[in-house]
């Protein structure tokens, strides 16, 4: 029996984006010997599957996406989007490298082939903060040498979204990724947390001190604004790393709306 719970399952077409472009630039992507993505619990619809297969394969052309969820219903209603593309009806190519299955965190895969990637998206938000841990040691003991797990959670246009990189010896990174046109304040992200983290937003712990001072240097660089919203965004990133935070990734990734950093900058205490 599949490991899990049936969740909601809402999706929507390119809701995922943030989250696919950074996992393109992934190592344990783009070295991997054998390119095989899992994509756990995609919901209703299998199209941010047949993205992130899209996607990935600008990055890797043999990369392979098998998709799996809990409810049978919903993997037969995937298998029959499939066909469609396969008989030339959509927009994607009919050769997409996709495959659909049942399984929940156990992550079955055929031949227990293992992944380099797992992208578990907006499935644990809907369980237990207790259930976290346990949830991610199953998943990423299912990776290949040197793959991530990629849990996280996103709003229902992809506008705001977060997330955790997890290998086979526990978190390692946490990063965000906001649209920047219209945006208030970077603590927008706050109700998009990883559910490791969203109930860890409160005064005393390290990731309310980060998006207290990342509002706070999004506030004093409002002036760059007049250059658009990219340039506030940078320099607002700017003045975390000069203010002691470890931030990973260069300027490409800044200009992105990205923000990543070690998991210890953010672990709850």
């Amino acid at each position: 029996m599949p490991v899990g719970s049936i969740t909601r399952g809402t999706t929507n077409t390119n809701r995922l984006r943030r989250v696919d472009r950074w996992i393109g630039e992934q190592a344990a992507l783009r070295h991997a010997a054998d390119p095989f993505v899992v994509d756990l619990g995609y919901g209703a619809s299998g199209v941010t599957t047949f993205e992130l297969a899209a996607r990935l394969t600008r990055t890797r052309p043999d990369v392979e996406v098998l998709a799996l969820e809990i409810d049978p219903a919903r993997v037969r209603t995937a298998r029959e989007q499939l066909e469609r593309i396969r008989e030339g009806d959509g927009h994607f190519p009919t050769d997409l490298p996709v495959a659909f299955g049942l399984g929940g965190f156990e992550v079955p895969t055929p031949g227990g082939r293992r992944p380099a990637i797992i992208r578990a998206f907006n499935v644990l938000r809907q369980y237990d903060q207790s259930e976290v841990p346990e949830a991610w040691q199953r998943m990423a003991a299912r990776l290949a040498p040197g793959g991530l797990l990629v849990e996280g959670t996103c709003d229902e246009l992809g506008r705001v979204a977060s997330w955790v990189g997890v290998t086979a010896s526990g978190p390692r990174t946490f990063t965000m990724s906001l649209r920047r046109s219209g945006l208030e304040a970077p603590s927008i992200v706050a109700e998009r947390l990883p559910k490791a983290l969203i109930h860890r937003n409160v005064p005393g712990e390290r990731i309310h001190e980060l998006l207290t001072a990342f509002d706070l240097a999004w506030r004093v660089h409002a002036p760059m604004s007049v250059y658009g919203p990219s340039q506030r965004w940078i320099a607002a990133v700017a003045t975390l790393r000069h203010e002691g935070w470890h931030i990973i990734g260069g300027p490409r990734r800044t200009r992105l709306g990205e923000l990543t950093l070690p998991w210890e900058a953010v672990a709850p205490d």
